[in-house]
């Protein structure tokens, strides 16, 4: 084999293999979400609850892509949502935070955009248990997408969407068997610091989901 060949030929086998240790930086794909079947609608809103107790173990793909559409999936082929959002700003991202790192659910492609690397985990709340669960959701507002209203309007008109999409997250967890709580004791700016937010990016609040850890 010549010699430019055979370098062509390594550095083709080099960038085709993953390095040990980097896969977490790597965009995830989420299969196609399941979007019939589940529990009655009124059977879901009996058993809806919050729950702060939680398993370490770790949610599966498939139940990941179920839980991030009944969020705030893409419902139409205009790019509507499964919560409804003022003026249809969609101004609402949802940060899903794991042991391995922080990714960006990525509606429109149905993935996980990789965000950054390190277990933060601990500090999207102040209580004990967001540690060890194994999703904590991050709701930003981005009010670069909300025009020129008042700042007090938009963090209204967040505040609100952001309580369409915590609520369908904890019909989808009554109706599967998994625990969930919407929480505001976050410390909003040291988060927003840790996750080097633009200026006009606002945490909202944050959502931990897992397994019940309750004997």
């Amino acid at each position: 084999m010549k010699p430019n060949r055979l370098l062509t030929f390594i550095l083709v086998i080099l960038f085709a293999i993953p390095l040990k240790g980097c896969s977490q930086i790597n965009n995830i794909k989420l299969p196609e979400p399941k979007k019939t079947g589940g529990m009655p609608l009124m059977e879901a809103l009996s058993k809806r609850k919050t729950s702060r107790s939680y398993s370490q173990k770790e949610l599966d793909l498939q139940t990941l892509s179920n839980l991030l559409w009944a969020a705030f999936g893409v419902t139409r082929d205009d790019g509507r949502r499964t919560a409804p959002s003022a003026v249809n700003w969609q101004e609402v991202d949802i940060y899903v935070c794991f042991q391995k790192g922080v990714y960006l659910y990525n509606a429109k492609l149905n993935q996980l955009d990789f965000y950054m690397k390190g277990d933060i985990r601990e500090a999207t709340g102040k209580q004990p248990f967001v540690k060890d669960a194994p999703v904590n959701l991050v709701f930003v507002a981005d009010y670069s997408r909300m025009g020129d209203r008042a700042e007090d309007a938009k963090k209204s008109y967040a505040a609100a969407d952001v309580g369409f999409i915590s609520q369908n997250v904890y019909l989808f967890c009554a109706s599967e068997g998994l625990a969930t709580v919407v929480r505001g004791m976050v410390d909003k700016d040291e988060l927003k610091k840790l996750m080097n937010l633009r200026p006009d990016q606002h945490v909202v609040f944050a959502q931990t989901v897992g397994y019940s850890g309750e004997q």
